[in-house]
């Protein structure tokens, strides 16, 4: 009879600081974590397609693809666990790739508004909306994590629930830094509304501001 009230004693005092409230928010950011890397692939999956329909139109530009399928690569390498959130140099090495993506994938979106008939391209459209929908989720995930780290952290971190964590070893996690999550949240936009250079006179010099001549190949 000693033994069961002295484990009910426990698992009161247990709750009372804080424990429950860790294990509960600790399964909320592996949940959120998962939504957010499940996003990230969700994009990068696209890319391969974008960049071949872009290259379709645009093979000169050389530079912006390359810079796209090159920041995708590094993204790929990364192995998103969730111990990674537990990592603080990881996580960052992580969100540095994702953002480094992320620009790549503006400039190429800002390339095709020099190309008409690309922009007409019904695939190239569809890959189009297809992107901003996974930002915008990207957006959405990223968001429910940063809630859970915070909440976590702070229960690490409070009297007296901050006992309880440094006895059975919880310890804060790493988050998506204020400075740089609207830049890498912000879907990547296009107006297809803008008009696009005139074309280079048939034998003669491209027009000001305008695109060099389309050339096929890679």
């Amino acid at each position: 009879m000693k033994k069961w009230l002295a484990i009910g004693f426990l698992a009161i005092s247990l709750s009372g600081c804080g424990y429950n409230t860790l294990q509960t928010t600790d399964e909320q950011i592996t949940a959120s974590w998962s939504e957010v890397v499940n996003q990230y692939q969700r994009r990068a999956d696209l890319v391969p397609n974008l960049v071949n329909v872009v290259k379709g139109y645009a093979a000169h530009e050389r530079e912006v693809l390359t810079q796209v399928t090159e920041a995708r690569a590094r993204v790929g390498q990364i192995q998103a666990t969730p111990e990674l959130v537990n990592d603080e140099a990881a996580f960052q090495k992580f969100q540095a790739a994702q953002g480094e993506l992320s620009g790549a994938l503006s400039r190429l979106l800002l390339v095709a508004e020099n190309y008409p008939q690309l922009k007409a391209d019904g695939v190239f459209r569809d890959l189009q909306a297809q992107l901003e929908g996974t930002e915008n989720r990207i957006a959405v995930a990223r968001g429910r994590y940063i809630k859970a780290v915070q909440e976590y952290n702070v229960t690490v971190r409070k009297f007296p629930s901050n006992l309880t964590a440094m006895l059975f070893g919880f310890k804060t996690k790493p988050n998506f830094t204020v400075e740089n999550e609207k830049a890498i949240a912000a879907p990547p936009k296009v107006d297809f509304g803008t008009a696009a250079p005139a074309p280079a006179p048939a034998g003669g010099e491209p027009q000001p501001g305008g695109s060099s001549p389309l050339s096929s190949g890679y």
